[in-house]
């Protein structure tokens, strides 16, 4: 549904340069634009920043994932207001059959696969979305109504991984009504989302029940302060994580000290194992479940105080005891899982690789 952006003036005018600065070291970046206004409002300050001097090549991609009867005829759109932009665009198409269940989880999983494929085509450029403060609280309550842990409770981080490829998020302190405000004061037009008020998925009933929340003080306000300290203590966990439990190297495998486990706070201990994993495994292998981790660890610990050998697998890791350490490498070819798209959502609940998680 296209939304003719009428004239005005921002309520808080955003600067670019100071916006997108932190980027500027970008080999290249690529705009994922969906033609919503968050990021046509995305699109806009790039194309300041760019004529300001100073940026790295910008290019656009829209993803046309074959789910409404006008997606198509959107991407195309899309691609004329960024060529109109003076910027190169193309569609990055998800072909083959759509799932009957789970199509939004699925088509987020599709996308940023393919704009990581393009971003790698290009020669390593950075991927950058417009994910904004409001996307940032709507996160943070989808992941407290999880029983997420520290990590996922810090929401998306501005700089993380995505599918093997840099992502970069700049907007996540701006609210969307600023981002309403940019289109229409540079009289641009965007796309209305039907999915965004449709009850079948869960964010469109959680922003059913914004007014109710907060009403009761848990308004955005309150989930991004949320998200700041969560991130703030998940920051000294990880540093307090790695210092009493660093990860030593040993050819094809990685290893942590036992008795340096058995001692350290349980935290602490399912961080030491995630790393480990994490580095033993593909850079665009799945986030580990939270819940696995603690089970693992847990069978770890019991492990230990009883003075029995342990060996596990989990995420595509072998685990075992030997010789006072935790040796884990990564599982044999014939054991791992091929690398999918379902391997790599982003911003899954997890304590994986790619940004924070549960």
């Amino acid at each position: 549904m296209l939304s003719a952006a009428a004239t005005g003036t921002p309520r808080a005018p955003l600067d670019a340069a100071d916006l997108l600065a932190p980027w500027r070291d970008a080999p290249s970046i690529l705009l994922a634009v969906s033609g919503g206004p968050d990021s046509v409002a995305l699109m806009l300050l790039s194309a300041r920043w760019r004529d300001a001097g100073g940026a790295p090549p910008v290019a656009v991609a829209c993803v046309d994932h074959g789910l409404r009867p006008d997606s198509a005829d959107e991407a195309r759109q899309v691609v004329d207001w960024a060529r109109r932009l003076r910027f190169e665009a193309t569609i990055l198409r998800w072909e083959g059959a759509k799932p009957a269940a789970g199509v939004q989880e699925k088509a987020r999983e599709a996308r940023y696969r393919l704009l990581a494929a393009e971003a790698a085509r290009r020669g390593g450029a950075m991927v950058m979305t417009a994910h904004h403060a409001d996307d940032q609280a709507e996160t943070v309550l989808m992941r407290l109504a999880r029983g997420s842990g520290v990590a996922g409770l810090a929401g998306m981080a501005a700089r993380a991984t995505l599918c093997g490829a840099p992502l970069a998020r700049p907007l996540l302190d701006i609210r969307k009504d600023a981002l309403i405000d940019l289109c229409r004061a540079a009289s641009h037009p965007f796309f209305v989302d039907p999915g965004n008020a449709d009850p079948r998925f869960a964010r469109a009933r959680l922003r059913g029940l914004a007014a109710t929340l907060a009403a009761e003080g848990l308004d955005a306000d309150a989930l991004l302060r949320l998200a700041r300290r969560a991130a703030r203590a998940d920051a000294a966990l990880a540093a307090l994580a790695a210092r009493d439990l660093p990860l030593r190297r040993l050819d094809d495998r990685a290893s942590l000290d036992l008795a340096a486990l058995a001692a350290a706070p349980q935290e602490l201990r399912l961080r030491a194992l995630a790393a480990a994993i994490a580095d033993c495994t593909e850079a665009d292998a799945a986030p580990l479940s939270l819940e696995r981790l603690e089970a693992l660890e847990r069978r770890l610990d019991a492990a230990l105080a009883a003075g029995a050998p342990f060996a596990a697998t989990l995420g595509g890791a072998t685990l075992r005891t030997a010789r006072g350490a935790l040796l884990v490498r990564r599982e044999p070819p014939r054991r791992s899982r091929a690398a999918s798209i379902s391997r790599s959502p982003i911003d899954a609940p997890s304590l994986g690789k790619g940004g924070r998680g549960t």
